[in-house]
């Protein structure tokens, strides 16, 4: 089934069209959730919740962008509301610069995928925003309610998180 025959099939109210879609996105879209929100359960209900708004919200698409793409936004936009209390900021400090971060050849991806999951929330949820779902900080910075200034100390902050607890790794 194509994008636009899945996208036709759900707004008849086809059951098999709706169950596609969902079969075909929950698995990259349950990532995401869960790279936002560091809890089985809660990568659940938002996965629940994106999808219901998705099937509510699927006769506004204007087709702008790929379907997938699409429900990525509202997924992220959905994991984000639901941590949104949770999250803490620092501070922001003046002059910070980003440089590249050499991982090494040898990193091992459940190693990295831990390390992540173990930065503090407002950390990670940049992090996992920006490089890992290729946000720029403008929208990051919206989705979250705070400046860019914010979103670019707290990706700062979080690389220098994650270099520190590397290191050793690649000793």
């Amino acid at each position: 089934m194509t994008e636009s025959e899945l996208i036709e099939g759900c707004l008849a109210h086809d059951r098999l069209a709706q169950r596609e879609l969902y079969e075909r996105y929950c698995k990259a879209m349950y990532t995401a959730a869960y790279r936002i929100t560091n809890d089985f359960d809660s990568a659940n209900d938002v996965l629940q919740d994106a999808f219901i708004k998705v099937f509510r919200a699927l006769p506004k698409f204007r087709r702008e962008s790929t379907l997938g793409a699409w429900i990525k936004t509202i997924v992220v936009r959905t994991a984000l509301s639901h941590i949104k209390r949770q999250l803490k900021f620092e501070p922001l400090e003046h002059n910070l610069r980003e440089e590249a971060i050499n991982w090494g050849h040898q990193l091992d991806v459940e190693y990295l995928e831990r390390a992540i999951q173990a930065l503090p929330e407002g950390y990670r949820a940049v992090f996992v925003l920006i490089e890992i779902e290729g946000y720029p900080h403008k929208e990051v910075a919206e989705m979250l309610g705070v400046s860019v200034g914010t979103s670019k100390s707290q990706l700062f902050h979080a690389k220098k998180r994650l270099r520190e607890s590397l290191e050793h790794y690649n000793s």
